[in-house]
């Protein structure tokens, strides 16, 4: 879709949030542990969930434990490693796990294979392996290959492509199987759901949206199947502390509408 679509507007209610992090809700850094949500941002999240019965959640390719400690000190609904491992609104928790034997296998053959593309990281998840080259760009096609041959190799693993990383992930393991689990049980059951997100991980969750008839907004350029344009990570800080604050104040209005007329008459 072209780069000409609109921001998305400011909504009211019977909506669920979903949120990536990383290019979303938090500037990307060289390395990901210099990331970091603005307080303002947490608090205008945590409004958003509270007037929206906690119908908000987290999609990100980041661990579990990961996004509780960038969104801390509150604890939303959660989908970690892209789906791998999802958290509902009660804290219940369910894992997608690959065998341990393969998990030893692969994270020893791609720290020997990376060894020798200086500047790449490997970041090992436990159920899925993210090749880092951020640092090297130079190494781009080599760590593709080495990700495409892993996957070859082992046909109950997929790759998932994003800025300057390649992922191997359990197959059928993505944002939108995560955020059609969330749309199936409270509190996001029968509402209308919205996901902002910026890369390539973030599509699946977008087509999900789309045929749920939801709010799909791509942050930054690129081609999308977005409905919807936020330019900058900062744009979307000021839609997030808009649709809280705009929320809140409709409410408020219909509250004052609906106090009944003549209470001042009946106190004398």
């Amino acid at each position: 879709m072209a780069d000409t679509l609109t921001s998305p507007p400011l909504l009211t209610e019977n909506y669920a949030y979903f949120f990536d992090l990383d290019g979303t809700l938090a500037t990307i850094k060289p390395h990901p542990d210099e990331v970091a949500v603005p307080v303002e941002v947490l608090e205008a999240l945590n409004q958003l969930a509270q007037l929206n019965q906690g119908a908000l959640a987290l999609i990100s390719g980041r661990s579990i434990a990961e996004l509780d400690q960038l969104a801390g000190p509150y604890r939303f609904p959660l989908a970690g490693v892209h789906g791998a491992e999802r958290r509902d609104i009660h804290g219940h928790l369910q894992t997608v796990s690959l065998p341990p034997d393969l998990v030893q296998t692969l994270h020893a053959q791609l720290t020997t294979a990376l060894l020798y593309l200086p500047g790449t990281e490997l970041e090992a998840k436990g159920m899925a392996f993210a090749l880092h080259y951020r640092q090297a760009p130079q190494y781009e096609q080599e760590v593709f290959n080495l990700a495409e041959q892993v996957v070859r190799d082992n046909p109950q693993l997929s790759l998932q492509p994003g800025k300057c990383v390649v992922e191997i992930k359990p197959r059928g393991i993505h944002k939108g199987e995560a955020i059609s689990a969330f749309m199936h049980e409270a509190p996001f059951l029968g509402r209308t759901p919205v996901f902002l997100g910026d890369d390539l991980t973030d599509e699946h969750g977008f087509e999900v949206v789309n045929q749920l008839k939801g709010v799909s907004v791509k942050v930054g350029a690129g081609d999308t199947k977005a409905s919807w344009r936020l330019a900058t990570v900062p744009d979307v800080w000021q839609w997030v502390i808009k649709a809280a604050n705009h929320q809140q104040e409709k409410e408020i209005a219909q509250i004052n509408r609906r106090k009944p007329y003549g209470s001042l008459d009946r106190s004398f």
